[in-house]
């Protein structure tokens, strides 16, 4: 195609000429459209403020209550640009803090909540140790103070086994704050309450007799196991719930780190020669030193 018919044809005539009106308007609105000292408050920002103000007070703000929400934004953004431009955002820990959490946020939210049945148990497959139940245990337990006994201890303790095979309706045994009875209680919370010796050794004792003794952090005890329940890895359907949660934390740390390392790459990582602080300030004289 020769120049001069290329140069005559109506569809470069007409992308021409709207490139020239597209020009044109971007010189004339560019402070417009570009403007440093205007503040918009659109109709979005103010649906917002208004949204805002009904959540916390059950209701619409009035007229006069909507002018003093835009007032407030409106000098909040005055305040706010004259910061910027000051660069007080500079060297802030808090500004920078919170920057820092809020493009975190922006990254966890773009994290799938949907997980699957089957996500959800190799989750569960793979940390089982997190989940397992723990040994539980009904128990009744005698307390004997080593201490007040002395020497007559293991007489004590047997002529209180004795009693109780022979169903005494008066526990023996010495005065305690401890526990007389405990249901269904997990090895874990048997442990808070006599130590973990104790809690370990219910484990080798047979149920519906009275043993011992068995020592804990306070003294010694005859101990009878009324019912116990071995630990076991649970159903999914059991502990559900708090596999669903560990599941998306973990996605989202994951998500989030994958994040960061693709931003980091982004930036060239210089680190300077880290002083040994901690040297320094053993050679450093102390108050005394300098003041003699």
């Amino acid at each position: 195609m020769s120049l001069r018919r290329l140069l005559g044809e109506p569809l470069l005539h007409f992308l021409l000429l709207g490139a020239l009106l597209f020009a044109l308007y971007g010189a004339l609105n560019r402070g417009a459209l570009n403007s440093p000292n205007e503040i918009v408050v659109d109709r979005n920002r103010i649906e917002s403020l208004s949204a805002r103000f009904q959540r916390s007070w059950q209701r619409a703000p009035t007229a006069g209550e909507l002018k003093g929400l835009i007032d407030s934004w409106v000098r909040e953004e005055v305040y706010y640009r004259e910061g910027l431009a000051q660069q007080l955002d500079r060297d802030d820990p808090v500004v920078r803090r919170r920057v820092a959490q809020k493009l975190t946020a922006i990254a966890d939210a773009q994290t799938s909540s949907e997980v699957s049945p089957a996500e959800l148990q190799a989750w569960l497959d793979s940390h089982q140790d997190d989940y397992r139940l723990q040994p539980s245990y009904s128990l009744r337990q005698v307390y004997f103070n080593p201490a007040r006994h002395g020497q007559r201890l293991d007489a004590a303790m047997a002529a209180a086994r004795s009693a109780l095979a022979g169903g005494a309706r008066e526990m023996p045994g010495d005065p305690t704050m401890l526990p007389e009875s405990l249901e269904s209680a997990s090895s874990t919370e048997i442990a808070r309450v006599f130590g973990h010796d104790f809690a370990a050794a219910l484990a080798r004792l047979p149920v519906g007799e009275w043993q011992g003794p068995v020592s804990s952090e306070f003294g010694v005890h005859l101990v009878m196991i009324q019912a116990s329940q071995p630990g076991r890895l649970p159903d999914l359907a059991e502990v559900k719930t708090a596999v669903q949660r560990d599941l998306l934390r973990a996605r989202a740390e994951q998500s989030s780190e994958a994040h960061y390392q693709s931003l980091r790459q982004r930036y060239a990582i210089r680190v300077e020669a880290i002083p040994d602080i901690a040297s320094d300030a053993a050679a450093r004289p102390g108050p005394l030193a300098r003041a003699n």
